[in-house]
């Protein structure tokens, strides 16, 4: 059979009536031009899938143009959708099922390796019929080209069924969709409806009737003309679950901290964390300011930090370049200070709307002379919660800017985790504005830790002059030597008392062997997933995943030297291993944890990343990982 199926007669039985195929995942694409709701159909699968007790990770598909030329190649926007039994942590490999609202835009997703034979791609056929020449002759030519690779399309009248419902089937064709999907997977309907009355509830009752219709008429149609059926068997969580992706969960993390003031510049990908702040900060009593720009933003932030209450401002790569000067006045002054930066691909505006782990070393050494701060990583959405509450902490612990990193991946990937139980002590204590000691300096340096007490505006004898030039303990400016020596001193004392608090990683597999790759970031679950796959096949790999990047997590020189090899598997540039014109081993350039972790462990790292603009699949990683033991052990080999 080769897919394809005429409109089926209103008296047709179901396409699919005999039992679904039980499949413990499966990897669901929706593309489509931009503008046509693929994300939102597809983010609503997703949670729907997530409520019923499945795994669940979504990546968004989005054009690096806003508006790119319709059935453009180059122009594929929406969504890959990975639904499992258990936990799903990544994006996946190859994806088993995609629908396509065009032609064109599959070409796109097939250089990326999105697909692979077999892939079921259900097709809207209405350019088959096209009145314009060219536009028929590509549809004719595509098909037989993705039949000619081994995908198995279904071409269907997608837009012709959704006539009668909805007059522009442009503007309802994604919840069809939906339908569609929700069938395929055996979704519950009555689920779905209510997800759809959630989602459009705000645009009122007509709008939703007319969705849920949308939703109704495309399982239908999967009924009467798809013979795909899969059951992905949910279990049951053993606690309450919510579903959300990074933005969202950034969001609420700032809301239970206790922080109350967010100011932001509009920037990809991070601007939906701020309309997600916007639409429930206030209601928590929370302040969403939108500033003029970047400077602005970080800027205003710091001032509402130094009234007393920290305050947390969110960017991305060039929004980090623009709040650098700023940074180091946090710094120099020591008010705290929490800084989110979504990653994105660079430099410049290099690709906005794609994901990339650039901004580490920026992050860490982006301001002039000596800038010491805190920064450290979120690896999964939940963390994206959590680890908001806990920079708030450490922002006013360490009395400073705490830099907590993301990425494009996290930002907009939906995934259930276990519902976040609010606790007192993620809260900021309440001012204390009782008299301060006059005798104690505004920069009471503890000699051991560098930490000291914070005076407030407010406090009678509390008062001090804030300044970002080189200061004494009194505030004072100071140029001398020894006052501008010391309080470099103690401001990276700060960090060192840090580290001592902090814990090795945990290792994922044994403590020793051929290779140990080290992460950071939302590559966890990809790295995981291909490390798992390989030790199953007698690889001798493990990995870690590095949460604290500035300061590093501790032991890492004794856990690397029980390895032959180290790696760190990124998302940011690094020369090829193989040799390239004008390169020697002395020259290649690393990726960028591979050379922090070079230059704080003295250790042999080497690197394997790309800058793709996608996430890591774990695949790739596993190749990657099979390459290298190979090599190791044919090296053995030949010792012996």
């Amino acid at each position: 059979m080769d897919g394809s199926v005429k409109p089926a007669s209103k008296t047709a039985g179901p396409a699919h009536a005999s039992a679904p195929r039980k499949m413990d995942q499966q990897i669901v694409e929706i593309v489509s031009d931009s503008g046509e709701g693929a994300q939102k159909a597809g983010q609503t699968f997703g949670a729907i899938s997530a409520k019923m007790g499945n795994g669940v990770w979504t990546v968004e598909i989005i054009p690096a143009e806003i508006k790119p030329p319709a059935r453009s190649r180059a122009g594929a926007s929406g969504i890959r959708i990975r639904l499992g039994t258990g936990p799903i942590t990544n994006m996946g490999d190859e994806a088993d099922l995609v629908v396509a609202l065009n032609e064109q835009v599959l070409f796109g997703r097939i250089e990326q390796g999105a697909y692979k034979p077999g892939t079921v791609v259900l097709l809207e056929n209405k350019w088959g019929t096209d009145p314009v020449d060219h536009v028929r002759a590509e549809y004719a030519e595509a098909v037989t080209e993705f039949r000619t690779k081994g995908l198995v399309v279904y071409e269907l009248p997608l837009e012709e069924a959704c006539r009668g419902i909805m007059p522009n089937p442009r503007l309802g064709k994604n919840m069809f969709v939906l339908g569609m999907l929700s069938r395929i997977y055996q979704r519950d309907l009555e689920l779905a409806l209510a997800e759809v009355e959630l989602v459009f509830k705000r645009k009122g009752a007509e709008v939703v009737q007319k969705n849920r219709e949308m939703v109704e008429a495309g399982y239908r149609f999967a009924t009467e003309n798809v013979d795909v059926c899969v059951e992905i068997p949910a279990a049951a969580p053993d606690q309450a679950m919510v579903v959300m992706n990074g933005n969202q969960a950034v969001g609420l993390g700032v809301m239970a901290s206790g922080m109350e003031t967010v100011a932001m510049y509009p920037i990809t990908p991070a601007t939906s964390a701020s309309h997600y702040l916007a639409g429930s900060f206030p209601k928590v009593g929370g302040i969403v300011h939108q500033a003029e720009d970047e400077i602005a933003a970080i800027g205003f932030a710091i001032g509402a930090s130094y009234a007393g209450k920290t305050a947390c401002t969110i960017t991305s790569g060039p929004g980090l370049a623009l709040k650098t000067e700023f940074i180091g006045l946090a710094v120099m002054a020591e008010i705290p200070l929490v800084l989110v930066v979504v990653q994105r691909g660079g430099p410049s505006t290099g690709l906005p709307t794609k994901v990339e782990q650039g901004e580490l070393l920026p992050a860490i050494f982006g301001s002039p002379g000596d800038d010491p701060k805190i920064v450290f990583s979120a690896a999964t959405i939940e963390e994206c919660f959590h680890f908001v509450v806990l920079a708030r902490k450490l922002a006013e612990e360490f009395r400073g800017p705490v830099v907590l990193l993301t990425d494009a991946n996290l930002a907009t990937g939906v995934q259930p985790f276990p519902r976040p139980e609010p606790r007192e002590d993620w809260l900021a204590a309440p001012l204390d504005l009782s008299a301060w000691n006059e005798d104690t300096p505004p920069y009471d340096w503890d000699p051991v830790t560098g930490l000291s007490p914070r005076p407030i505006p407010g406090q009678a004898g509390g008062e001090y002059v804030l300044t970002g030039l080189a200061h004494t303990r009194q505030s004072k400016v100071a140029y001398d030597p020894f006052s501008n020596q010391l309080g470099c001193e103690m401001r990276s004392r700060k960090l060192a008392a840090l580290r001592r608090s902090l814990k090795p990683p945990a290792i994922r597999g044994n403590p020793e062997g051929d290779l140990l790759v080290v992460g950071w970031g939302s590559t966890l679950g990809a790295i995981d997933e291909a490390v798992d796959r390989a030790q199953a096949e007698g690889h001798a790999v493990s990995s870690i995943h590095l949460r604290f990047l500035a300061p590093l997590e501790p032991g890492l020189a004794e856990i690397f030297a029980k390895f032959k090899q180290v790696v760190c598997v990124e998302i940011n540039y690094s020369d090829p291993p193989d040799a390239a014109p004008f390169q020697d081993p002395s020259y290649r350039r690393l990726s960028q944890l591979a050379k922090l972790l070079r230059n704080r462990t003295l250790v042999d790292v080497d690197s394997w990343s790309n800058v793709h603009g996608q996430p890591l699949r774990p695949g790739q990683i596993h190749d990657e990982i099979v390459r290298r033991t190979t090599a190791l052990q044919g090296e053995k080999s030949c010792t012996n």
